[in-house]
């Protein structure tokens, strides 16, 4: 049972990465007054443009840079559809989701003729588990060999770096001015804009880090954990991601434990496939489809009133205030 246990949070681990750095994009955007319902469609490119990349170059950093700049270049783009033209933000956000899934499947099909699917990456093209020191030497110690060699060590680079990033972001979001501003201009603009401060400069670093967070969090999906672009690999992973950032009350800390909760309900059901009650054998439709059961299911009845930034979704002009 400890190993199964063990297994358990190891895969976890893996499923929650995305969430997390999709989740923390999205608190940096929504903190700043800038809906983001986008993060789906951003991973989907990330991952696209990150694979193709990797195997043409044959290397995991420049597809990894290269998702990025994607990511960064379609949150640029909400931006100047909602900051700059004050458009609709959900709107906007359907629009880039809808771009993504369309743009990568087309692409894919044209440029390496898979059915959408780029080829397998392997050696440099991929970001390969990281095996830390000693972590062979303990494998067979009772109980801290398991939780050193299969949990803490064996992830890959992103996935340090997705849990790295949550003290990060929450150090710049509460503990500098950036922080402070950024947070001001999700709750009262027109005060910041009265302080001589720029609120579309504050909004457009917002969607900026955005941009980053969640282009490597695609990434992680096609150089790092499938090692391959699959068409609509994200599968809802955004949303999810909305989710455990609404479920986390915008804070990185809740957020990540909300993601950390999801991946375990994720990886319960991959564990959970095949199992029969008595005679009868449940469907593997039906375990696929309890993470997100569950997640509604939480999200309804357990997380009180989250309140969200007072200017979220609201488009700022000095001639409306």
């Amino acid at each position: 049972m400890f190993e199964t246990l063990i297994l358990m949070l190891d895969a976890t681990i893996r499923v929650a990465t995305p969430l997390i750095f999709a989740s923390l994009a999205g608190m940096f955007c929504e903190r700043s007054g800038i809906v983001n319902i986008a993060l789906e469609g951003k991973l989907l490119a990330a991952a696209f443009a990150g694979a193709a990349v990797a195997y043409v170059t044959g290397s995991a950093w420049l597809g990894c840079i290269a998702g990025v700049l994607v990511a960064v270049c379609m949150s640029l783009l909400h931006g100047f559809a909602t900051i700059t033209h004050r458009g609709d933000q959900v709107v906007s956000g359907m629009a880039i989701n809808i771009l993504a899934v369309g743009l990568t499947v087309t692409l894919g099909r044209h440029w390496f003729k898979q059915g959408g699917q780029t080829p397998a990456l392997s050696g440099d093209a991929r970001f390969a588990p990281i095996h830390l020191p000693g972590a062979d030497a303990l494998q067979d110690v009772p109980v801290i060999g398991l939780l050193y060699s299969e949990l803490i060590s064996g992830h890959s680079l992103l996935e340090y770096v997705a849990f790295a990033a949550v003290p990060i972001a929450w150090y710049i979001l509460f503990k500098t001015r950036f922080g402070l501003r950024l947070r001001a201009v999700g709750e009262s603009p027109s005060a910041v804009d009265t302080a001589g401060i720029s609120v579309a400069k504050m909004r457009y670093s917002a969607v900026i880090i955005c941009g980053i967070l969640v282009g490597l969090g695609g990434v992680y999906l096609s150089v790092g954990q499938t090692a391959q672009f699959i068409p609509n690999m994200s599968a809802g992973k955004g949303y999810m991601a909305l989710a455990a950032l609404i479920f986390g009350k915008w804070k990185p800390w809740t957020a990540m434990g909300a993601c950390l909760l999801f991946g375990f309900l994720d990886s319960m059901a991959i564990r959970l496939q095949g199992v029969s009650i008595g005679e009868f054998q449940i469907p593997v439709q039906a375990i696929e489809a309890v993470p997100y059961v569950l997640t509604v299911f939480l999200l309804a009845g357990f997380i009180g009133k989250a309140v969200a930034p007072k200017a979220i979704g609201v488009p700022y002009s000095k001639e409306r205030e």
